[in-house]
Order: C-alpha cells, then sequence, then structure tokens
C-alpha cells in the first residue's frame, strides 16, 4: 500500500526510509550470527564436545551482537524520527502555502474546522505512515529473502517452505484493505463533520444559552458522537479480527516450517546445529510482516487522511493579480457586477457605482440587500463576480492579494481582539509604531485615558477582548485600522451593537477621515449616513436610488420611508425610557 503522490510530494524524506531500513537489515544478519553460534555450542553439547574455547567465542558473538543491535535499534529510531519531523513540517508547510495562494476567499471552498483537522490529526497520520510503516513494510520485504537466502544453504527444502507461507500475510492485508478503505473514509468523514459542529457550537455557545437551544444541540451533538463510537468500534473491531487473522497465518506458517525441518533433520538431511537455526529463525521469517500489520490500519488512516490532504492541496486557486494600486487618491468604480453565492440565488444584479477619492460614502438598505458582499468583494474575499471593480482604474481581480491589504481596509462588528496586550493588537496595524504614533490613535478614538487608568500600551487583552467593553472593543479595533492608514477604508456595521457614546465617537471618527480617504460606511442606521457625500439605498441587490441625505429626503422614496420608521422608532424608544 504505497501512495506515489505521497512519496513525490516528500521525495526529500526517503533517505531516511532507506536507513531505517538498512539498520534493521544490518540488526538481522547480526541477529543471524547469534542463532548460528548459539545453535552450534548447543550442538557440540548435545555431543560432549563443549571447550571453554567455544563458550568463551560464542559469549564474545553474542555480546557484540547486542551492543550492534542496540546501536542499529537506535539509529533506526533515529531515522524514524526524522523521516516523522520531515513529513509534518512539510506538509504543514504544504497546506499553509496553499491556504496562502487560496487567500483570504479560502472558506468558498472549506471549512476553517476541516484544515485545522488536516494540519494537526491528518498530518499526526500521516507521521507513523511514513516514520513507521514504510521503512517496516520495505524491510517485511528485504528481512524473509535474505533469511532464504542464508537458510538455503542450511536445509533449502524448509526455506523456500517459509518463504512460500510469507505471502499469505500481504494477502490477507489486501483483503482486509478493500473493506478498511470504504470503513475508514466513513470514520474520517464522520469525524471531520463532528469536529465542524463542535467548534461551531462552542463558538455560538452564548446565543445557543441566551435562545435555550443549547439543549437540542447537546441532542444532536450526543447522536454525533454516538454515531462516531459506534463507526470507531468498527474500525478497532476490524483491526483486531485482521490481527488475529495475521497471528494464525504467521505462527502456522513458521510452525509448518519447524516441522519440515525437524522432519529433514530426521532424516539425517540436516545437521542438529541447522536444524536449531532455522527452528530459532522460522519466526523471524513473519515477524516483520506481523509487524507491519500492526502498522496498517494506522497507515490507513493516515491515507485516508491524505486523500483530504490532497483535497486542499488540489483545490482551484484563484488568479493571482500582478499589480499594484495607488497608495493615495484611490476612487472606486463598480460596473454592472453581479455575484451569486449559489447558482440558482443571485445576490448582486447589476450593480454600479462611482464613489470618488476622499469621499464619504455610504451604502444603506435593510439586511440581505448585498451590502456586506459588496465590502466582501472590494476586500477580495469573495472570488468570481461578474463585470468591473476597478481602483483607481485598476481592475480589482489583477491587483496582488498584498497590495489589495495595502490599499484597503475594513472594519467589521467583530473585528478580532487577539489575546495579549493593547500595544501587541496595535502593532498589526502597523508593525513599527512608535508609542507616540500609537497613543495618538488611542486618543483619536477615546481610549487613551481610559487604559492610563490600567497599564497604559501593556494592559492586557483577553481573547476576543472579553475584558473590555463592546464599545471599547470597537475603539481598540478603529485605532488599530487608523495605524494601518490606508487610502481606503471600510466600515461595515462598525458602531452596530455598542452603546451610543461610543457610536456616535466612532462615527465622529469616520468624518473626519473623509477628504484624506475614501471611506465607504454600511450601517443600518441611516442617522449615520446623513453625512455621506453620496448614498446608495440598495434592495433585492440592486442599487434603487442614489444621492445625498437632502435629495434622497426630498423624492421621498424608500430612503425617505426607512429613514422615518427608524426615526420615530427611535423616538418612540426615547419617549419610553422616560
Amino acid at each position: 500500500m504505497i501512495k506515489k503522490r505521497l512519496l513525490t510530494l516528500l521525495s526529500h524524506g526517503k533517505k531516511y526510509i532507506f536507513y531505517n531500513v538498512l539498520w534493521q537489515w544490518i540488526a538481522l544478519l547480526f541477529q543471524i550470527a547469534v542463532i548460528f553460534s548459539a545453535a552450534g555450542l548447543l550442538e557440540k553439547a548435545a555431543f560432549g564436545n563443549v571447550r571453554a574455547k567455544d563458550v568463551g567465542v560464542t559469549l564474545a558473538v553474542v555480546l557484540a551482537a547486542l551492543v550492534m543491535r542496540f546501536v542499529c535499534d537506535k539509529m533506526a529510531a533515529r531515522a524514524s524520527y526524522h523521516a516523522s519531523v520531515d513529513v509534518k513540517r512539510t506538509l504543514r508547510e504544504k497546506i499553509y502555502e496553499k491556504l496562502l495562494r487560496l487567500g483570504t476567499s479560502y472558506r468558498e471552498q472549506t471549512a476553517t474546522s476541516a484544515v485545522v483537522q488536516m494540519a494537526a490529526e491528518g498530518v499526526e497520520q500521516l507521521e507513523v505512515y511514513f516514520g513507521k510503516y514504510l521503512p517496516q513494510l520495505f524491510y517485511s520485504l528485504l528481512a524473509p529473502v535474505t533469511l532464504f537466502v542464508v537458510l538455503s544453504f542450511v536445509s533449502f527444502k524448509a526455506s523456500i517452505v517459509l518463504l512460500i507461507c510469507v505471502p499469505l500475510i500481504p494477502v490477507s492485508i489486501v483483503l482486509v484493505q478493500k473493506i478498511a478503505k470504504r470503513l475508514l473514509n466513513k470514520y474520517w468523514g464522520i469525524y471531520t463533520g463532528l469536529g465542524d459542529h463542535f467548534l461551531e457550537n462552542l463558538q455560538g455557545l452564548t446565543t445557543l444559552k441566551i435562545y435555550q437551544a443549547d439543549g437540542e444541540k447537546e441532542k444532536k451533538m450526543d447522536e454525533e458522537a454516538e454515531e462516531f463510537r459506534k463507526v470507531t468500534m468498527k474500525v478497532l473491531t476490524m483491526q483486531l479480527n485482521s490481527a488475529s487473522v495475521m497471528d494464525i497465518v504467521a505462527y502456522g506458517g513458521a510452525a509448518i516450517g519447524m516441522i519440515v525441518v525437524v522432519s529433514e533433520y530426521l532424516k539425517g538431511n540436516v545437521s542438529l546445529c541447522g536444524t536449531l537455526s532455522i527452528v530459532l529463525l522460522a519466526s523471524e521469517f513473519f515477524i516483520p510482516l506481523r509487524l507491519l500489520g500492526s502498522f496498517f490500519h494506522i497507515a490507513m488512516n493516515g491515507m485516508a487522511a491524505s486523500d483530504k490532504i490532497f483535497g486542499l492541496l488540489d483545490m482551484p486557486e484563484p488568479d493571482k493579480g500582478t499589480k499594484y494600486a495607488p497608495k493615495k487618491d484611490v476612487g472606486i468604480c463598480l460596473e454592472n457586477v453581479r455575484f451569486s453565492y449559489e447558482k440558482d440565488r443571485e445576490i448582486l444584479r447589476g450593480i454600479s457605482m462611482d464613489i470618488e477619492p476622499g469621499s464619504l460614502v455610504s451604502l444603506a438598505g435593510t439586511s440581505g440587500c448585498g451590502k456586506s458582499t459588496i465590502a466582501a468583494l472590494l476586500m477580495g474575499r469573495n472570488k468570481g463576480y461578474e463585470g468591473s471593480i476597478r481602483l483607481a482604474g485598476v481592475e480589482l481581480s489583477s491587483i496582488k492579494e498584498e497590495a489589495l491589504m495595502d490599499t484597503i481596509t475594513i472594519v467589521s462588528h467583530n473585528s478580532y481582539l487577539f489575546k495579549g496586550t493593547v500595544e501587541e493588537n496595535l502593532r498589526m496595524g502597523k508593525p513599527d509604531a512608535t508609542v507616540a504614533e500609537m497613543e495618538e490613535v488611542l486618543k483619536k478614538v477615546n481610549l487613551f485615558a481610559f487604559l492610563k487608568e490600567q497599564d497604559g500600551l501593556k494592559t492586557k487583552v483577553q481573547e476576543k477582548g472579553s475584558n473590555f467593553s463592546g464599545g471599547q472593543c470597537q475603539r481598540l479595533a478603529l485605532a488599530r485600522a487608523l495605524l494601518h492608514n490606508t487610502p481606503v477604508y471600510i466600515f461595515d456595521e462598525a458602531s452596530s451593537n455598542i452603546d451610543v457614546e461610543s457610536e456616535e465617537m466612532i462615527m465622529d471618527v469616520i468624518r473626519k477621515m473623509s477628504g484624506e480617504k475614501t471611506v465607504i460606511v454600511i450601517s443600518h442606521r441611516l442617522a449615520n449616513s446623513v453625512g455621506a457625500d453620496a448614498i446608495f439605498m440598495m434592495k433585492d441587490g440592486k442599487i434603487k436610488e442614489k444621492g445625498n441625505h437632502t435629495y434622497l429626503m426630498e423624492r421621498e422614496g424608500i430612503y425617505h420611508q426607512l429613514f422615518e420608521s427608524q426615526r420615530k422608532l427611535e423616538e418612540y424608544g426615547k419617549e419610553a425610557g422616560r
């Protein structure tokens, strides 16, 4: 069971497999020498011809063989270790490089949890395949041939019988493989699905608790876990049964060889020394293959994992851009842009808009109209759009991803804060930022005074900023974005789900940015669109109205209706709160 593509991908690891096999083979030669030496001594003892010199020579041979066997085992283990390390490093580098080539849109083709499982558990399974299984496979072929060549000079008949019995173990392995392949593919499919659902439920645990839906999800997880338990037990049962079959074949084959050589001895065709040597070495014909069988099921698991890994590595990659966008005065033009997540469900239906450099533009509309999809397209997270999107006259699809990240910064309502310190989070926006620069942006977002009462830039940040309020998290994310200092900024619901004070402060910072930067604001609250240079009112994936706030209010269209309904609702909320 050799996968050529794996060997080709990890060709530089072949030398460690060769070293492993070589050291095991040398150890076998020393073992043969010990057996023949001991058998010769026993023969002399049986006929009363033992001398002190014979005992000394045998002890010397045994001692030397033990020392060399220790050295060979240690060197084989070292080669196995190096093969394993090389495999893990190479495969994880390949997975990482593939994700980099897929870019920010990799989630369109695979789930993050599946990638994590491949890079962790899947690679670990292949470590056994390369570090243990493959060396044992080649040694299992070499050892019986070596023993046959040596023992054929003692008894060709017994040696050929033992050699003929050896292939019965691979035959049993092949028969098991046909069942195992289907079962292990099912095992890995259930395993990755269970991991995906577990991660999703863990991330959404707070939401599940709020809606008291955790019990239902727990029940579903229990059902999936039970299904996984059943398939795991099937795998273990298959392993135990196949191990029993291989034991019967191995010990049965050795017994047949022993019977033949004893028969030959009784006929006077083989000496006592030769008979003892074959009897003691008969099991060595089968032990390597029996050990191979113990690695077989882990290797099959690794093969199933490799299919998943190659599935990722074979994913089509988006065309790589080669151009750079200008560093300033970046305008944005969309012409008849269409986009679909699914073939039969179009999200954007012929969107056209011109955004002047340094302008403040608002994308408005109800949920699901395509506002955030436009942001995702501009950031390169979604590919495969139709029409044209140009940044300062350069087609978006032709711009290098790194250049795009240096051109556009997005701040969403759930911008991620990493565990560490405030300084570490800010330096993601600008790694070489000075203390003065970091303090300046913190003052702009009205967070400096609060942090000064803590530990300043060294203030600890828990995972997702859980030790900060929602408003403080958004302000810190905004400060990080300001340090990034790109010509275009997109604020996708950046002021939603936070307190009114933080929302007003954030919107004030956004308004001050316009003129120097091109700013796109996406907000469900139309009051945040009042000061925009242009407002694009969207509905059902189309732009229904466009203009500034005054113009759209005078038209009394859908913008006017939505704005008035929100205004009345906010006034009602204020009165009810008095």
